[in-house]
């Protein structure tokens, strides 16, 4: 029998003032994929720097992570903020605990399948 794994997660910005939820099935691809599309006005997470980690929670089914995810976007930021307080009180950033690395370097990029584009690392 296959184990799967679905994350649903929560990021914040640098300064920690905005917070976006989602889902996915690799983590790290997705973390990535956050962090090289900061800036970008077409996205929320993007617009707002979303792409540090401050809650994550792990899921066998996809039906499951959805429905959480679907839940978590509902909450109010005072029940997001009780949730991530549970677990990260101190609103550390596990980027580099789920990643290994971070911020990404040209071997993560690969690893995830991305490609950086001229001045994306820096």
């Amino acid at each position: 029998m296959r184990n799967y794994n679905f994350w649903v997660y929560i990021m914040t910005n640098p300064t920690k003032t905005v917070l976006y939820a989602g889902m996915t099935n690799n983590i790290v691809r997705r973390t990535v994929e956050h962090y090289l599309n900061r800036g970008n006005p077409d996205t929320f997470a993007g617009k707002y720097y979303c792409y540090n980690i401050i809650w994550v929670e792990w899921h066998q089914y996809v039906y499951n992570a959805i429905a959480r995810e679907k839940e978590l976007k509902e909450f109010t930021r005072e029940q997001k903020l009780a949730l991530i307080a549970e677990t990260n009180p101190g609103w550390r950033f596990l980027n580099t605990e789920l990643c290994g690395m971070w911020p990404p370097n040209e071997e993560l990029l690969e690893a995830v399948g991305k490609v950086p584009k001229e001045n994306e690392l820096q």
